[in-house]
């Protein structure tokens, strides 16, 4: 089964045995994605893994209702969050499609109470679901369930890539340099160590 990931994302540690290939880059002990695609392991002459991430051919899909969805916000207001569609589940677009998320669709409960620069900042890599379509320029998306939200967000933008945040709770991540949190929409995601486990495995 190949890995999916997302620019950011922190895939495996990098030790002795384990180490960064082209598309990754290693910082702090870790080995991180810097482009979409799925995650190749190698052995390497038996004595070490490479890790690997490659853009895999492009699919052309388009968003359909009841899709889940990968989106990287553009911009944020007080009603909505502009969007690109960069996946379809599994499925690297050929070209990115435009998505609105508006304020009423960020969760379930209170609404109104909703704040989305508290949600939602640019830069973000988000999983949607989308919508019925009511409007023909894009594509309208919800993070209402516990499983979607942020699932990449960069702490700042001093390095050549940012600093990947780490989840904290529901609405907060955390720089793991800095010990700053931010407010989010935090998707409920699979835990890291699954992850690992099954880089390891392949």
């Amino acid at each position: 089964m190949n890995l999916i990931c997302l620019p950011g994302q922190r895939l495996c540690l990098s030790d002795e045995n384990t180490i960064a290939g082209q598309g990754t880059y290693e910082r702090q002990g870790y080995i991180y994605a810097t482009l979409a695609g799925t995650v190749d392991v190698r052995e390497q002459d038996n004595k070490f893994k490479l890790v690997e991430v490659k853009c895999v051919g492009n699919q052309t899909i388009v968003p359909v209702t009841g899709d889940v969805v990968t989106a990287r916000v553009q911009q944020v207001n007080q009603r909505f969050a502009k969007c690109s569609i960069i996946f379809i589940g599994d499925h690297i677009l050929e070209r990115n499609y435009r998505g609105i998320l508006r304020k009423e669709d960020v969760r379930a409960t209170e609404k109104d109470r909703v704040e989305m620069y508290k949600s939602f900042r640019p830069g973000d890599i988000i999983l949607a679901r989308v919508l019925p379509q009511t409007e023909l320029s894009c594509y309208q998306l919800s993070t209402a369930e516990n499983e979607l939200g942020v699932v990449v967000a960069l702490a700042n933008e001093s390095g050549p890539y940012g600093v990947p945040m780490v989840p904290v709770s529901w609405t907060e991540m955390q720089c793991p340099d800095t010990l700053v949190k931010e407010l989010r929409k935090v998707a409920k995601i699979v835990p890291e160590s699954a992850l690992k486990t099954e880089i390891e495995n392949q």
